[in-house]
Order: structure tokens, then sequence, then C-alpha cells
């Protein structure tokens, strides 16, 4: 996969260059993420001894839904900068300016859009609601929670009714 996603250094002089790469299911394999259908946009601006790329990500992913373990298409979309140094060995703890060694001849771009498409996902996943407002969870899982939930919220803890007894 590193040749998929990477950038070819050695022949650039110093300008702006753009690519376009496909980003599909090859990326998440053992991820959060099942599959994916996203388009980056990579625009590189070349100086003497720094890189600047911006990045824009759009499309969707899938991902399972946390009420209903169902699986759905997220829409994704970022733009991101990133500044790449020329030093001598690989630095990478800066998350926006990275440290490439002098000899590298290319940039293997996965795992920068790998972690933008997963920084853009929000920490709770549930499918959107329909144009109606309705939910579009699986109805038979919903029916199983609502089975399992505790309608008894009136009852509380008898130490915590002591201690609020002492106020």
């Amino acid at each position: 996969m590193s040749g998929l996603y990477s950038i070819p250094l050695a022949s650039l002089k110093e300008g702006r260059y753009t690519y376009d790469f496909t980003i599909g299911d090859e990326l998440f394999e053992g991820s959060e993420v099942t599959r994916g259908v996203l388009k980056a946009d990579v625009t590189l601006d070349k100086r003497a001894n720094l890189l600047e790329l911006l990045i824009v990500i759009n499309g969707q992913v899938e991902v399972i839904c946390d009420r209903c373990l169902g699986s759905f298409m997220m829409p994704v979309s970022t733009r991101n900068k990133l500044y790449i140094k020329l030093g001598e060995e690989w630095d990478d703890d800066d998350p926006e300016m990275v440290t490439m060694g002098m000899e590298e001849h290319q940039i293997d771009m996965s795992q920068f859009f790998y972690e933008y498409i997963l920084l853009t996902l929000p920490i709770q996943r549930i499918h959107p609601d329909d144009e109606k407002g309705n939910s579009k969870c699986d109805p038979v899982m919903l029916k199983k929670l609502g089975e399992h939930l505790t309608g008894d919220k009136e009852s509380t803890d008898p130490r915590w009714d002591m201690l609020k007894r002492i106020k």
C-alpha cells in the first residue's frame, strides 16, 4: 500500500504541484471503519527546505452505529495543512510539522490520510434521521434494547437516602 498513496519528491523542483488520490477499503484494514469511498486532493508547495501540503479529503466511510450496531455510510469532509521540513532523520512528534530525512525520495501519505479521516469522525456514531425525523436504526434492535431498559428510575440507593437526611 505504500506506493498507492505516495508522492515522489526526487524530481520535483521548487513550485506548486497537485495530486489526486482515490482512497478505498485498503486504507482501513483492521480499523473501526469497515470501508470507504473518498477522494483526497493534495496541493504541494515545494520550497528549498520545506514542503507545505494542503490536504482536502471528501467522501464517505462505513461505520458501525453505536445504538443499533448496524452499519451505515457517514459523510467525511476535512481540510488539513501539513508542513514537512528536511532534516537529519524522520521525526513526527509534532502533528503539524514533520521532519523528513534528506535521503527520502517520496512521502507516503497513507498514515496522514488515515488519521485525518478518523479524526473527522464524531465520538458517537448513530444513524442519521430520515427527512421526517425518524431514526434509521434497525427497529428490531431498538425494540430489543427497549425491552432491557429498566423503567424503575425513581428508586435510589438506600445509602444515599441516609446521607440526604443529614442535610
